[in-house]
């Protein structure tokens, strides 16, 4: 079977570029760079790589010839990139979305596998966050990704394309690299490796519930196999974390004692958030298996061997 990852080079995606391969799939890479790293893309004879956007027709038509599947990544990820700016993040996630969507239909795919988030829920209303939770979205990308996801399934409606949308939490773990707008988990970690204090926003007893990447990995490869399924899918781990809490495990892990301040809390941020996962668990078998400590642990060795530094 041959696949496509837009947004392969990037964190998650070439996470699943790695275990298509271990399956001895081919898989086409598209990715322009803006985020990903291009030495996040195995060399490998059954992985071809296309430097191009999303949002470019022609590009995507070509990276998904002949591929039976399409695992859709690639996107302008965070609520505070998408607060400075709002444009870039609805033309990527919209239009892109739309474009990888469109094609696919005309190519004949049989199923396509958003990655969508969390932050279209917005406020919370109540834990844990089932799917049929009220959909509020308190920044421009919560709603994109939100718009993403309407998109996916009016496809399904309209036009028997099997699409799944899969609403990630806070992901982790390896080839995540540091990133000022991404997750607090490599950004903890850069700083405490380079000796620098980390802030955190709020009192720190906000909560989180972060998942591994080989868990969101799994969920990919499960729904991509799912056989007349479609619909949105909660994935996260079903367990909730403070921020003050993991502070004091990465500590542990790194083995250094943290210099902590606390700053203002941030628009956009929710202060809890935890995943009903049991969806996804009945319609095609997710099952977490990456417990926070053995995560964490794995993360942090990871970025001891890339000294991976804040900039």
């Amino acid at each position: 079977m041959r696949v496509l990852v837009t947004g392969g080079a990037g964190f998650i995606g070439s996470n699943i570029v790695r275990a298509i391969r271990r399956r001895r799939q081919d898989a086409v890479v598209l990715d322009n760079l803006s985020s990903g790293h291009q030495s996040n893309v195995p060399a490998d004879p059954g992985v071809h790589f296309i430097e191009a956007d999303v949002c470019d027709p022609a590009a995507v038509e070509r990276a998904m010839k002949d591929c039976e599947v399409v695992f859709h990544l690639a996107a302008s990820v965070g609520n505070q990139r998408s607060i400075k700016d709002p444009i870039q993040d609805a033309q990527t996630n919209v239009l892109g979305t739309l474009n990888v969507l469109e094609t696919a239909r005309l190519k004949g795919v049989r199923k396509v596998v958003i990655s969508s988030s969390a932050g279209i829920f917005g406020e919370l209303k109540g834990l844990p966050i089932a799917e049929d939770h009220p959909t509020e979205p308190d920044t421009p990308y919560g709603a994109s990704k939100l718009c993403a996801e309407k998109q996916g399934l009016a496809y399904a409606k309209l036009y028997g394309l099997g699409v799944i949308c899969l609403r990630y939490f806070n992901v982790y773990g390896p080839l995540q690299r540091y990133d000022a707008y991404g997750n607090v988990i490599p950004i903890f970690v850069s700083h405490l490796l380079g000796g620098r204090p980390i802030t955190v926003f709020g009192d720190g007893e906000q909560t989180r519930d972060f998942v591994n990447v080989r868990d969101v990995v799994q969920a990919n490869l499960k729904a991509a196999e799912a056989r007349d399924v479609s619909g949105a899918f909660n994935i996260g781990s079903g367990t909730a974390l403070s921020i003050n809490d993991l502070v004091e495990r990465l500590s542990v892990a790194i083995g250094s004692p943290p210099a902590v301040k606390f700053g203002p809390e941030r628009k956009g941020d929710v202060r809890h958030s935890i995943a009903d996962i049991s969806a996804a668990r009945r319609a095609f078998g997710y099952a977490p298996s990456v417990d926070i400590a053995s995560g964490l642990k794995e993360y942090v060795e990871w970025a001891k061997a890339e000294a991976v530094e804040a900039v």
